[in-house]
């Protein structure tokens, strides 16, 4: 298996290039094996991961997040067990950290001595961390679709529809405690799109982490978008998502003017 990660790299890669790639093969063999496992049978995926991996989204990731849409057979710490024997199988042996306290459970999935075998790292005892995270509580309103990746291997996977993956971002950028520049990469993608997100899920969502009705809806979408655009700090952003970026000229898209421009242009 270090063989097949090797071969997706290339000579013009840096360092950390290679490090993304290996991270991204790491996440579509953890997404064949809970296909296999028929993990999707219970749950969705989501997040900006699933942007890239369906929809060609130019980031990576570090996360791989769903959400609960059936708790009937829900079973996560046989997750746990099934991605660490189906890695072993692979030849890639996985230490795993397990919580599943609260609504979101959480695997810490880490991978001990491979970017040292791959020749990232001079240091044998270095990992590679992925967080695989299932919301257990997700907020109503979504909407599911599937759509088979041909990403290395063919998956199909079951996630989110786009019009509710907006509204999980628009969440998670304008509701987060601290300023994530993936979220707003992510939304600017969005803002491309020209999409109107799933109102229904985003207003159910905001109810239950603010305990507030936002009223959100076609009418008033863009005063709400251009509100809370001036509460993000651009300059924070750019520091947190450079590293995971293909085309780095990108990062003069964290603009406040160029946003706010585009918001006016995208929903008259």
């Amino acid at each position: 298996m270090i063989d097949v990660i090797k071969q997706q790299f290339n000579n013009g890669m840096s360092v950390n290039q290679k490090l993304n790639v290996t991270r991204e093969f790491l996440q579509i063999l953890s997404l064949k094996i809970l296909n296999e496992k028929k993990v999707f049978d219970h749950i969705a995926f989501g997040g900006g991961t699933s942007l890239r991996f369906l929809y060609g989204l130019k980031r990576f990731s570090e996360d791989l997040d769903f959400s609960l849409i059936k708790t009937r057979g829900y079973d996560f710490q046989k997750i746990d067990e099934q991605l660490k024997k189906s890695f072993h199988l692979h030849g890639l042996p996985l230490e795993t950290k397990m919580k599943a306290e609260g609504n979101v459970h959480n695997l810490m999935m880490k991978f001990t001595g491979l970017i040292n075998d791959l020749g990232l790292s001079g240091l044998p005892g270095q990992k590679l961390s992925i967080k695989l995270e299932i919301d257990t509580n997700p907020p109503a309103g979504w909407q599911l679709t599937n759509t088979i990746i041909n990403k290395i291997y063919m998956v199909n996977i079951v996630h989110y529809d786009l019009p509710s993956l907006y509204a999980g971002k628009l969440h998670a950028c304008f509701y987060r405690k601290f300023t994530k520049g993936r979220d707003i990469y992510d939304f600017v993608w969005y803002l491309g799109k020209k999409l109107k997100p799933n109102f229904l899920l985003l207003n159910n969502a905001i109810q239950q982490t603010q305990g507030q009705d936002a009223g959100i809806n076609e009418g008033n979408f863009k005063s709400f978008l251009l509100e809370y655009i001036k509460r993000l700090d651009f300059q924070q952003a750019k520091k947190d998502v450079e590293r995971f970026l293909e085309d780095k000229s990108e990062l003069s898209l964290f603009n406040k003017d160029v946003i706010r421009n585009t918001i006016e242009g995208v929903y008259p």
